[in-house]
């Protein structure tokens, strides 16, 4: 397939800003358990912000993959069946309770809804951080399942693809929270590295299993089946017209097939061991590493954008069995 890079940056800035917001919400939760220490709302606003900032240069970059911008509402329209309508149901809505959450917290406007057993007190920031982890969830199964859903490129439709997306986006959303608690000087730096190093390794593991089921893929479809030619024989000289067209400019990458391997590597040093370093360095260190972990996030959502390409760039369409010269 041919990356879209506005698709690129739509989903790795989104799925930041939901595992940042996700982070956010663990940590209020833990602290309303008495199981880490409060925090003031600055904290929780800035984070919110930051989040907010991500989803919303995500939405942006959706635009501009859209034949007609100005009709992007209509996508929203067939959500009983359009993974794509539910995913621009589903933004939208995290983004409001983010901006919700956000603007509470930096206000101080924060009463107690309800206590639980155990004098648990539920103020309405935790439940709105409940209810836009949830949220932040969905939205990492609609975006993927765009993806996933497709039977016929066998690369994507895999749960791999969903485990892949809703991962790779918490490690980054984490590494990042870790970041903003290390420049703010707030206690949380290493139980959000701890969480950015564990989930970086379950994505690890995920992202890799998918690259061992993708390399083990046998096609469906053949040359002969694709042409209805049944010589075992066949070999395309040309593309048989004058000039391209949609399915030659869009279902290839146009890139070498070193060029592919490379990118593999890159994302997969990238995303996993250096940020795992960097993690694991500031985890062991006294004093301010809030450089080091901006590092380790730069470093990691770089990668992904690498992992991003590589995933549309790995996918093979059927129809490149009838195309396979396009030149």
């Amino acid at each position: 397939m041919h990356p879209a890079f506005s698709v690129i940056f739509l989903t790795t800035l989104i799925g930041a800003g939901q595992g940042l917001f996700i982070a956010l919400a663990l940590v209020e939760s833990y602290a309303a358990l008495r199981l880490l220490p409060e925090h003031g709302g600055h904290y929780y606003a800035t984070g919110a912000g930051i989040s907010l900032v991500l989803l919303v240069l995500g939405l942006f970059a959706s635009f501009f993959h859209l034949g007609h911008p100005e009709r992007a509402w209509r996508a929203a329209a067939q959500w009983r069946t359009s993974w794509l309508s539910r995913e621009v149901i589903v933004l939208p809505a995290l983004m409001g309770l983010v901006f919700l959450y956000g603007v509470v917290h930096l206000f101080g406007i924060n009463p107690v809804l309800f206590t639980l057993p155990g004098n648990v007190a539920v103020p309405i920031t935790l439940l709105l951080a409940l209810i836009g982890a949830l949220v932040a969830i969905a939205l990492y199964v609609t975006t993927a399942m765009i993806y996933a859903c497709l039977r016929f490129l066998q690369e994507w439709h895999s749960p791999l693809t969903v485990a892949n997306y809703t991962l790779l986006g918490l490690a980054s959303g984490f590494t990042l929270a870790a970041a903003q608690a290390a420049y703010m000087a707030v206690e949380l730096v290493d139980f959000l590295a701890v969480g950015a190093v564990a989930l970086t390794v379950l994505a690890f593991f995920s992202r890799v299993a998918s690259l061992i089921r993708n390399a083990r893929l046998k096609p469906k479809s053949t040359l002969q089946t694709a042409t209805g030619i049944k010589h075992p024989n066949i070999v395309q000289k040309s593309q048989g017209f004058m000039g391209g067209s949609f399915n030659t400019r869009e279902f290839f990458h146009g890139m070498s097939e070193m060029f592919v391997k490379s990118v593999k590597w890159i994302f997969l040093i990238g995303v996993f061991p250096i940020p795992l370093i960097l993690l694991l360095t500031a985890i062991f260190s006294r004093g301010d590493v809030s450089t080091l972990l901006a590092t380790a996030f730069v470093i990691q959502y770089l990668g992904l954008v690498a992992e991003r390409w590589f995933f549309f760039a790995q996918a093979r369409h059927p129809q490149n069995l009838y195309y396979q010269s396009v030149a």
